[in-house]
């Protein structure tokens, strides 16, 4: 696909490009059948149900295996998933794991699917509608799902296509790098999957404990470890993750990263910027791309990252981004089978590998790598007389270093009256809305610290992994930064497009955590994860920096003690530094020009 920009010294304007056209899916070809409660028999004896999609004509058909743990929550889309691959000549396993609906056993999330992923694969490659050829397809659980299977490395698997996907339940699903996901970890573990059926009566209420209480009101409760009992839930996988909330042993085995290096077959990670599994979508493309055990695993892998939350669609949190936002994932899916379960030379090969959606000049483009080779890392540097404080204050942001007498900037961090969430990251039925949110209501508050730049003269496309060191100190010996990053429009929203947090007791390790010195200055880094947006002409880059985003995140109680022991807050006083010693700033990929 042919780009044509103009080059500015700070960034790019997009004056003309082609559009890159998405496949659209074939004409069904094959009436079919399915089977209920095909019994799948395990290595221990235990036997998993699955529903079997076939197309009614007799033959043998590459195999796309799904495995879900939502039993009594399968929703429309997810059957319409079988009929139509199986309508194009696939047999589709659409199976229950371990322990959920049908399926024998005892459920502990994620901690079966290595082994019984890969006797259901092995299986599906010996029955008499196979041709031996097996993929494997679903979003979130039913994604991560996928990887675990392929680090086994069955024999008859031949790809995967995981979508809105953690690729490690530690650092993309359970905590983000560290910080305990609030919302999304009770929610899903025991209000949802482990829980006593429920009845809502209203948004975020819910019943089933010894009274009706409100999400909302439920997520306050401290400790952390008792705050279940409150809904008459016993989840014992939920006790067991706040009791490990370091990286560890029992999460290590968890984690796909830890082995890209095994897996043989390759990866189509489609995932969202403003998805709650952002991270695993990416580190899943680079991770086999770098380092997939087979040339298939490393050439073969794809990344399609749209404007999207949990899902594919064309309006997220406040930003409508066009018509073209919104993507048939299944029939690019499709495609993808197509080429390497029935061997189709459909052109898939000579393709760039990366497909991504530009937010601000809202156009997809396609990509030879991720991160952006061509992408030049640049910083913004935080300045202000010391009073950075709200949207109103002096925070600056500025391309050259700050000068020696910067004063630093300060607030309180009081874990009882913590910053509300507002958008970002999030998913699931959680009680915050998640994607681009204008963030003006929360850098209202002094607790806020807001660093903004001048207008732009040009545009600055920000395409690429995103971080902030910031040189900071506390008065507790342990606390939470969160940084966001910020494209203000010119009629003053101010639209988050990337976020991160740091628990400044893993500032050095995930696994060997430190307590803070009080009142020492550190170099926090704090990884946003990526963005790719286009911050337009007059428009301006900002910063947000404070110490809570409740209840998307746990509120760090600034004690040091254990995590999710302890209900006893206190308030931290923070200190924020930006002087020639201490030069925080946000490291931006910038992208520069490909065309004359």
């Amino acid at each position: 696909m042919l780009v044509r920009i103009f080059l500015s010294f700070t960034g790019v304007v997009l004056l003309a490009s082609e559009p890159v056209r998405f496949p659209e899916a074939y004409p069904p070809t094959n009436d079919v059948v399915m089977e209920n409660l095909v019994p799948v028999p395990m290595r221990d004896g235990v036997t998993l149900y699955a529903d079997v999609y076939r197309p009614a004509r007799p033959g043998r058909y590459p195999v796309i295996v799904s495995r879900t743990p939502y039993s009594t929550e399968r929703y429309p889309s997810a059957y319409a998933d079988a009929v139509f691959f199986a309508q194009r000549g696939y047999v589709f396993v659409y199976q229950d794991v371990r322990g959920r609906h049908e399926s024998e056993g005892k459920w502990e999330p994620f901690r079966n699917d290595i082994e019984d992923g890969y006797d259901t694969i092995e299986w599906a490659a010996r029955q008499s509608w196979s041709n031996g050829k097996v993929g494997m397809q679903g979003g979130s659980y039913l994604g991560h799902v996928q990887w675990r299977a392929a680090m086994a490395a069955p024999p008859h698997l031949v790809s995967i296509a995981p979508m809105v996907a953690a690729t490690s339940l530690y650092h993309d699903w359970v905590t983000l790098n560290g910080g305990w996901r609030l919302s999304f970890n009770f929610g899903w573990g025991p209000v949802r999957q482990e829980s006593r059926i429920m009845q809502n009566t209203g948004p975020h209420t819910m019943t089933g404990g010894p009274e009706s209480l409100s999400y909302d009101r439920v997520l306050w409760h401290l400790p952390l470890i008792g705050m279940q009992e409150l809904l008459g839930r016993n989840a014992q996988f939920y006790r067991d993750w706040i009791r490990h909330p370091d990286y560890d042993d029992y999460w290590k085995p968890l984690n796909a990263e830890e082995v890209f290096d095994r897996i043989t077959v390759p990866a189509l990670n489609i995932g969202g910027w403003f998805d709650i599994f952002s991270q695993g979508t990416l580190r899943g493309y680079m991770g086999l791309r770098q380092k997939g055990k087979t040339e298939a695993a490393r050439r073969g892998t794809r990344l399609l990252i749209g404007p999207w939350g949990h899902g594919p669609s064309q309006k997220t949190g406040d930003i409508d981004f066009g018509p073209h936002a919104n993507v048939d994932v299944d029939a690019v899916q499709l495609r993808f089978f197509d080429y390497w379960l029935k061997g189709i030379d459909n052109g898939l090969d000579r393709e760039p590998p990366v497909t991504l959606f530009v937010m601000g000049a809202n156009v997809w483009r396609q990509e030879q790598d991720y991160p952006l080779s061509r992408a030049q890392l640049k910083r913004l540097y935080l300045d202000s007389n010391g009073k950075a404080n709200t949207l109103h204050g002096d925070g600056r942001l500025r391309w050259e270093p700050p000068a020696d007498d910067s004063p630093p900037d300060r607030y309180r961090y009081d874990p009882d009256n913590p910053v509300p969430s507002l958008g970002g990251n999030n998913c699931c039925g959680t009680p915050t809305p998640a994607g681009p949110i204008d963030q003006r209501p929360i850098e209202q508050r002094g607790d806020v610290l807001v660093y903004t730049s001048d207008r732009l003269a040009e545009p600055v496309e920000v395409t690429g992994p995103v971080k902030v060191v910031l040189y900071a100190a506390s008065d507790a010996p342990d606390t939470d930064f969160i940084a966001k990053l910020v494209d203000v429009f010119p009629d003053g929203r101010a639209i988050n497009v990337a976020e991160g947090i740091v628990r400044a007791r893993y500032r050095e390790s995930l696994s060997a955590p430190k307590p803070l010195e009080p009142g020492r200055v550190y170099a926090f880094t704090i990884d946003l994860v990526g963005t790719s947006n286009l911050f337009r002409r007059g428009h301006r880059i900002r910063l947000d920096i404070t110490s809570s985003h409740f209840p998307q995140f746990d509120r760090n109680p600034n004690t040091g003690e254990p995590f999710g022991m302890s209900a006893r807050v206190r308030v931290a006083n923070q200190t924020v530094y930006h002087s020639r010693q201490h030069p925080s700033h946000i490291e931006l990929p910038v992208v520069p020009s490909t065309a004359p």
